[in-house]
């Protein structure tokens, strides 16, 4: 395994070992780079691809590639994972807040899609890039401006939606060339140009890599619990499996009639209802669909699920589709290691969580009605407490010693919903309508405990049960009736 790992060291050496090594003159190198002659596509002579084995720190090994056309002066840059494709596909998400930000290097594979939600900008999957934040912005502004001219004749609207994304990146990047051109050595320029890597963007806006493949980076600053940086893994879908190769494109005939069979089979946990209704963001027409599920060894619940196609709002809900429980339940999870994250938990909105170990306490109601991993709630919190701490609005977290108490808050919240410390989980609902996954079911879990407990009457009181009567209904009416006849 040793010989193993120093003969793929030998063949992909990182960049600064190359450097000094043909710096020192070292002649067991050899040659850093191979190059190849190449057919150029854009005047069909022959050019030079260069390329090179390396390794990225925190990463993996790679091939870096250059093409350069001397006739035309046509070059093209690419970079492919030398690795296998990983198990589970990994998203990159970096808040850029300051210019230090654009400095951070970015790896894109092929299957890497690129998401900026703050211009609603989505990046499909394209060629494989070795870049930095910086470089990035620059390229989807050099991309979105070729055809401009064209687009300001025959379509203003879409010309002025498009350049005001431009401008807004030019903005971030603090790209004035355009300006120091037409107003010559402007000093008011100058100053502009030289900023330091503290001082703010003018607009922050979020990156997302999504790479079903998982051979994307984007760096992190000093260590993984960098503030602005956050990764996480997920499973590929079947989709996704098929786009990257790892599935055939299309089932047997057979394989998708025994599909649909078992689908029907499945009768109403199988239906979709859909519901009419109007959307409260912007007022117009949308769809409410609703599905009955049923969880194992608990009970069946209704999820819900609402999308606006006009104006892009969405949101989900789970409820129980069962009756009012007696008694209410506490769970207490107590979590060890990585594998607790991927347990399924339902949370209802009547439900309260907590972590004493970071004194994490959610009130009922909070984040409504989940359906998800615990991996997926801890996410959850963890970003809307982020957008929080980042707001610098009147919401936002002001006091200079509170921020720094809250951030220290959600260094550790990183840590737990990494797995990195072991903590204790507490789901506490009084209609017992919360539910976290046991995985040695049907045997007890031993690291989960579960105690039923009577509700109290405020807690009746709250749920609205104290005035709701739902006993011998038939019963009073028969005496009304009897009354009547007499």
């Amino acid at each position: 395994m040793l010989a193993q790992t120093e003969e793929k060291s030998e063949l992909f050496p990182s960049i600064a070992d190359v450097v000094d090594k043909t710096h020192a003159g070292d002649e067991d190198i050899g040659a850093p780079l191979e190059e190849i002659e190449s057919l150029c596509m854009q005047c069909e002579e022959q050019g030079v691809t260069r390329m090179m084995l390396t390794s990225i720190p925190f990463f993996r090994e790679v091939i870096v590639m250059s093409f350069r056309c001397e006739h035309c002066g046509h070059s093209n840059n690419e970079i492919q994972s030398a690795g296998k494709i990983r198990s589970e596909g990994t998203m990159y998400t970096v808040k850029v807040l300051n210019r230090g930000d654009l400095d951070r290097q970015l790896i894109r594979s092929e299957a890497c899609s690129i998401n900026i939600p703050e211009f609603q900008l989505v990046l499909p999957p394209s060629r494989g890039q070795l870049t930095t934040v910086e470089g990035l912005l620059r390229d989807i502004v050099a991309d979105l401006s070729v055809q401009q001219p064209l687009r300001r004749i025959q379509d203003e609207n879409a010309y002025a939606k498009i350049q005001e994304i431009i401008n807004g990146l030019k903005g971030i990047i603090a790209d004035d060339e355009d300006e120091l051109e037409d107003e010559g050595k402007d000093t008011g320029k100058r100053e502009k140009r030289e900023l330091s890597n503290e001082d703010p963007v003018s607009r922050a806006i979020t990156i997302t890599l999504d790479d079903p493949s998982g051979n994307s980076f984007l760096e992190f600053v000093g260590s993984m619990s960098d503030m602005k940086w956050n990764m996480r893994t997920y499973e590929r879908s079947l989709e996704q499996n098929q786009q990257l190769g790892l599935t055939p494109p299309a089932e047997d005939a057979e394989q998708n009639a025994a599909d649909e069979a078992e689908q029907q089979s499945g009768g109403l946990n199988e239906e979709v209802f859909e519901f009419p209704g109007i959307c409260s963001r912007c007022g117009r027409p949308l769809i409410t669909r609703m599905k009955k599920v049923s969880i194992p060894y608990f009970k069946d619940t209704l999820i819900m699920s609402t999308n606006c196609d006009d104006c892009g709002y969405r949101d989900n809900e789970i409820k129980s589709g069962a009756a009012i429980s007696e008694q209410g339940k506490k769970i207490t999870l107590k979590v060890e290691d990585r594998d607790d994250l991927s347990r399924d938990i339902l949370k209802s909105d009547t439900s309260g969580l907590s972590i004493p170990e970071i004194d994490l306490v959610l009130h009922p109601g909070t984040l409504g009605g989940r359906f998800t991993t615990l991996e997926g709630i801890l996410d959850q919190v963890y970003e809307e407490l982020t957008e929080k701490v980042f707001n610098t609005g009147d919401s936002g977290v002001a006091d200079v010693d509170d921020r720094a108490e809250f951030q220290e808050f959600l260094r550790k919240l990183k840590q737990v919903k990494n797995a990195e410390i072991p903590f204790t989980l507490i789901l506490d609902d009084p209609l017992a309508n919360s539910h976290v996954q046991n995985l040695y079911a049907p045997d007890p879990d031993p690291n989960m405990e579960i105690v039923t407990y009577d509700r109290t009457w405020q807690q009746n009181e709250d749920l609205g049960l104290n005035d709701m009567n739902v006993e011998s209904y038939s019963g009073d009416d028969d005496t009304k009736d009897g009354d009547t006849k007499s």
